[in-house]
């Protein structure tokens, strides 16, 4: 996997905006965007915004982390 930083709006804490990463392939063709923000984890598969991302809690990612 290719990963870039797209937007890097923090200080020393994510804010509400967060942070935004490019995934690509080995080959460097756009998978999605993973946008990190202080309360919850999005993910934009393809080219899908942000407000239509899949979205989970700090909490819940790190229980399903947790889990496996």
């Amino acid at each position: 996997m290719k990963v870039y930083v797209k937007e890097f709006d923090v200080e020393m804490e994510l804010k509400n905006k967060g942070v935004e990463l490019d995934i690509a392939d080995p080959k460097g063709v756009h998978i999605g965007d993973l946008i990190l923000t202080k309360t919850q984890l999005i993910w934009c598969k393809g080219k899908i915004g942000r407000k239509n991302g899949k979205s989970i809690s700090w909490e819940d990612f790190i229980d399903y982390m947790n889990s496996k």
